[in-house]
């Protein structure tokens, strides 16, 4: 039997989840802002969240209907047989969201929609489950849009950015699946040479080195289709099993590099590189931007230069993208320089024409992956006017 899933995910990712939920068996794959529809027998939920690395959480729908006012929510969810899908002593929390719903307050339709469950087990069982906002059992989610609303139960539990290895991160780490969607949008692939030279916590390096292992992203942590009535322990440990023997040894000398200026991010890049397994995968050193060499004649460059949103110095930056243009005309000749940031003004600082822009959401943040071709020469000065100058 096909059952209905929607993969929310980093908006800009659309297009690459889309190819990777293919890739593990997905059909009437659909791309929808903000995520992707698709369908599939139940058993799709363990390889989508076990394999992907771009999926926020896999949602499993179980009901849809019209909806125009709260009590309409409230039928739609009473109309669930709850308990068919998981027991009234697990614990529960509903997440709900609205974007283009008529509903007047988001609290009180999602008041709506916990009732309706308890009230749905109660009839059912004589027992309801209890609320756990923190650390739930089971997530339903509620998506309201115009006046229709979709109902899905959570196969993921945590969220699938939280792969499990990060030890120490900084102030405001990239997440895991937007790192790995970095990756994707840069063409790159294991073997050819990838630096990240203001590596901070590492994630960037480490999901490339990750992929490059053969090592599924979700293999070192629990999901939420695990708390579900139709979780086949046997099944799942065959799928976990067949994951984790694929997985391959490092090479003898290593083609992801990292780096950063600070030594304290240096090691801690370090530890979260051991905590996933991966520390001999990635060549490490405290290196300035500005001043290191390219460690390979070719290669790709990935990095998430700070910007305002992270560092609140503006004539700072102002000063570093230029020296970081610089740097990487006269070091980085045949590389390809993939520079994601939220700071408007990189292009027309930075002194290098991006070949191509990729609109991209870090959060609630606007961002956009600029890619520039390094060729050798002398720095060419993008024309006055920045990013539109430079279109």
């Amino acid at each position: 039997m096909s059952e209905r899933f929607f993969a929310p995910c980093p908006r800009g990712l659309e297009a690459a989840l889309a190819a990777e939920l293919t890739a593990v068996g997905a059909g009437y794959v659909a791309p929808a802002e903000g995520g992707v529809g698709f369908s599939g027998p139940l058993e799709l939920a363990y390889h989508a969240n076990l394999e992907s690395r771009l999926a926020s959480r896999i949602l499993w729908q179980v009901a849809h209907g019209a909806c125009g006012s709260e009590d309409d929510l409230y039928r739609l969810a009473h109309g669930v047989d709850w308990g068919r899908h998981f027991r009234a002593e697990r614990t529960l929390r509903v997440d709900l969201a609205a974007p283009r719903s008529p509903l007047a307050s988001i609290e009180f339709a999602t008041l709506r929609v916990k009732d309706a469950v308890c009230d749905r087990f109660r009839a059912d069982a004589g027992k309801r489950p209890s609320i756990d906002k923190q650390r739930p059992d089971v997530r339903v989610h509620a998506y309201l849009s115009g006046r229709e609303a979709t109902l899905y139960l959570d196969t993921s539990g945590e969220a699938l950015f939280k792969r499990g290895w990060r030890r120490d991160a900084d102030v405001a780490p990239l997440r895991e699946n937007l790192a790995a969607g970095l990756l994707a949008l840069a063409g790159w692939t294991p073997g050819t040479p990838l630096l990240d030279p203001m590596c901070g916590a590492g994630t960037i390096a480490i999901e490339a080195a990750l992929l490059a292992a053969g090592v599924a992203p979700g293999l070192r942590r629990t999901f939420g289709f695990q708390k579900l009535a139709w979780y086949d322990g046997p099944t799942w440990q065959r799928i976990r099993q067949r994951a984790h023997d694929r997985a391959r040894a490092a090479p003898a000398t290593p083609s992801i590099f990292a780096s950063d200026v600070d030594p304290n991010a240096v090691a801690k890049c370090r530890g979260n590189a051991a905590a996933a397994g991966v520390a001999d995968w990635i060549e490490l050193a405290v290196a300035d931007v500005v001043a290191r060499t390219a460690p390979a004649t070719a290669g790709v460059l990935i990095a998430n230069p700070p910007y305002g949103v992270r560092l609140d110095d503006d004539a700072r930056l102002a000063a570093f993208y230029p020296r970081l243009g610089d740097a990487l005309k006269q070091r980085f000749a045949g590389w390809t320089a993939c520079l994601f940031t939220g700071d408007a003004r990189l292009p027309k600082l930075i002194g290098l024409r991006p070949s191509k822009r990729t609109p991209l959401y870090n959060g609630a943040i606007e961002c956009r992956l600029y890619r520039f071709e390094i060729v050798a020469g002398r720095p060419q000065r993008a024309p006055h006017g920045g990013e539109a100058a430079a279109r």
